[in-house]
């Protein structure tokens, strides 16, 4: 070994950001050169008789660039061939299994005679999931187009000096109250409730979101008709500046289309109603306010009474108009037509 090669191994080992492997080499060389047996090399520095004989070799080959590079090794050859895999995508995407809607990975792996994890590894390469389905349904309104364009007009261009609500009603809430104390989540351990529970009662949330600063005008009621509907309008009036025109979006309940509603608009005329395509849920914007309050307040709550449960949705209104967070609406009408049509050529 020149002194050259030696300098540069001692600072390799001794140079503490240098990896562990590489250290190591250089040690076995630089003992090696010493004279040190074998198996002394391998007591100091704990390693074994092929790698102590790879690396002096190596050495004593190429020098010290053969200890700072490993040798580049062959992939791993493709042990499935492509027709077997071309088999596998095929019968997922036109076959279906005799005893199942869909096929599993072990009853694929079964038919075409593969393991399940390479019939796994064939999914995810090619984006297949048979476990998995969405569901749709296309709205068969006449009026789709005409009111979608209304609906939306609201969303992307108010009219001035006017506000916009959008409003539903979520019916039958129940006021659900467990039968026995559950336990909190601590760590390792979620927190449970029990299974059976005790109905305490229902009510009825009727909710107007304002599109432009995401407030929200609640009220509970026991039902869900149209005297309770005029109840409501009566508390949006009252809770909404006098000389505005106001607009409310509206799906297609009998309730909202009742004689003695339609009576009440004309005293009314600076209300206007704008309905949704019907089987269209996902263009009242409030839809997606009620799915918030189920899930942080309502779905997971105990609740002994019904008054306990409204006053838990009147906070949770209140907390909301504190600081509220308006829903933006950006999906165009050209947009939606596109996304429709795609869906009807499926």
């Amino acid at each position: 070994m020149s002194n050259t090669d030696r300098d540069t191994l001692e600072r390799i080992a001794r140079n503490g950001n240098t990896p562990q492997k590489l250290a190591l080499r250089a040690r076995i060389a630089l003992m090696s050169a010493d004279g040190i047996a074998t198996g002394e090399i391998i007591r100091r520095l704990g390693t074994s008789t092929p790698t102590v004989t790879r690396w002096r070799n190596r050495y004593e080959i190429a020098g010290i660039p053969s200890l700072l590079k490993d040798r580049s090794r062959p992939g791993r050859k493709k042990r499935i061939e492509g027709n077997r895999v071309r088999e596998v995508v095929e019968k997922t995407l036109q076959e279906k299994p005799i005893q199942a809607t869909h096929w599993s990975t072990r009853s694929l792996a079964a038919a075409v005679g593969l393991s399940p994890a390479t019939v796994q590894r064939i999914w995810k390469e090619h984006g297949l999931k048979p476990h998995l389905v969405r569901s749709f349904k296309l709205s068969r309104d006449p009026r789709f187009i005409e009111k979608l364009h209304d609906v939306v007009g609201l969303y992307l261009n108010p009219p001035e000096h006017a506000l916009v609500f959008s409003v539903d009603e979520k019916s039958q809430i129940q006021a659900l109250d467990r039968t026995q104390p559950g336990l909190p989540m601590k760590r390792g351990r979620a927190e449970t409730v029990t299974h059976d529970y005790k109905r305490n009662g229902t009510t009825t949330l009727f909710a107007a979101l304002n599109t432009l600063d995401g407030k929200v005008i609640g009220q509970c009621l026991p039902r869900h008709r149209h005297q309770e509907f005029l109840r409501f309008l009566r508390t949006i009036n009252r809770h909404t500046p006098k000389g505005l025109d106001i607009h409310l979006i509206l799906d297609n309940y009998a309730t909202h289309n009742h004689p003695v509603v339609k009576e009440w608009l004309p005293k009314h005329p600076h209300y206007f109603f704008h309905f949704v395509p019907t089987s269209s849920p996902w263009l009242n914007m409030v839809e997606r306010w009620l799915s918030q309050i189920t899930q942080k307040r309502i779905r997971r709550g105990v609740f002994p009474s019904v008054p306990d449960l409204i006053t838990a949705i009147t906070e949770y209104i209140e907390l909301t108009n504190y600081n509220p967070k308006p829903f933006v609406w950006t999906a165009t009408v050209e947009a939606i037509l596109a996304k429709l049509n795609v869906l009807t050529k499926c």
